[in-house]
């Protein structure tokens, strides 16, 4: 088992004036054993920042380790790592034991000792049944187990996955999720895990990284990223729906959304141009009437959506758009009509309206 150490690293296509840099100065220490997730929306650099650390692309300027060794001249095969990607990469004309034992033959493993990682690989992904049939004959899901079943008997130091649940379905995919939990559970295996979708980061990783345009916003377990922000990107980008982000003036207790005012149950951390952040399951309707508004923050519904055990609501507070996220057992809001909008103060998030960095505790 090894840690990794991603120190400052860089990545940039090109030379000179014109060279495109991709990733941007990016740190993290990872543990030995951790369950890490690298999330983000497509481009961002998750993939190229794995690929780096499987020696797959070079390393423009920092550092990466493995264990207490700097790999970054190291080759890939040389690293003790095991890859899992999203198309599977398993050979068609051989067997699901032959896939899995392909790299344990070209290594000179002895048969007996490959035999018996196959079938405990097997066990542990229960794929024992399918070891003689060929690709072609498997699930998708089937086929992804294999693939990870490939990377076990490698008994290495790291896992790396890159997106391997992209192309399967979504009950599948969260089947695969649970076995991947599973997985770690029993091996122990210090894992990178890569991803666009915030549902997989948030269930899998025990510390995620959240990047955007090859930068790293934030890293932290799944609730810290979920309760505390770090900037207005995280916010939006981890939750569905997202976090409700209103720009307007604060001074005191008070919130200027255009023309509208809101009260705050309490003063903000500091005055001047704000960004207001909300998420839609920490708002709730009060009592509703035009009487009533008053009491609250006066939102206009337009759309309402119903989602089985929830509904939401969408409408404006002001100028700005807002989602309200509300149980479907409750009596939802006409269309069209204003009702009090009721915010508990610890679940108000303030952000820099320029650096679009937190603002306060």
């Amino acid at each position: 088992m090894a840690s990794i150490s991603i120190r400052n690293v860089v990545k940039r296509y090109g030379t000179g004036p014109k060279a495109n840099q991709v990733i941007h100065g990016v740190n993290a220490e990872i543990a030995d054993r951790e369950f890490i997730v690298i999330v983000g929306p497509s481009g961002c650099g998750k993939s190229t920042l794995l690929r780096m650390v499987a020696g797959l692309e070079e390393i423009s300027d920092g550092q990466i380790a493995i264990g207490e060794r700097v790999v970054n001249d190291v080759e890939p095969s040389d690293r003790d790592i095991a890859m899992v990607f999203q198309n599977y990469a398993l050979y068609p004309h051989m067997s699901v034991f032959e896939n899995m034992a392909y790299g344990l033959k070209i290594a000179k493993v002895p048969l007996d000792e490959i035999k018996q990682r196959v079938d405990k690989a097997a066990k542990i992904l229960e794929i024992g049944p399918f070891l003689q049939r060929k690709p072609r004959e498997l699930s998708g899901g089937q086929r992804q187990r294999v693939a990870m079943g490939r990377a076990i008997v490698r008994q290495p130091k790291v896992f790396l996955f890159d997106e391997p649940l992209s192309n399967l379905d979504a009950k599948l995919r969260a089947q695969t999720r649970l076995e991947i939990q599973k997985l770690h559970a029993e091996l122990g295996i210090t894992s990178l895990f890569v991803t666009h979708d915030q549902v997989e980061a948030m269930t899998l990783a025990q510390r995620m990284i959240v990047m955007n345009a090859g930068r790293m916003e934030q890293i932290g377990t799944p609730e810290e990223v979920y309760q505390r922000p770090a900037t207005t990107f995280v916010a939006g980008f981890i939750g569905s729906p997202p976090m409700n982000l209103i720009k307007g003036r604060a001074e005191g207790a008070r919130f200027h959304v255009g023309s509208q005012v809101l009260a705050l149950p309490m003063a903000v951390p500091r005055s001047g141009e704000l960004i207001l952040g909300l998420r839609p399951e920490h708002a709730q309707i009060g009592p509703q009437g035009a009487a009533d508004v008053g009491s609250g923050w006066p939102l206009k519904v337009e759309v309402i959506e119903m989602l089985g055990a929830e509904r939401l609501v969408y409408g404006r507070l002001g100028s700005e758009l807002f989602t309200l996220r509300m149980d479907a057992t409750l009596a939802p809001p006409a269309v069209g009509s204003t009702v009090s909008l009721l915010a508990p103060a610890a679940q108000l998030h303030w952000f820099d309206a320029s650096t679009q960095q937190r603002v306060g505790v």
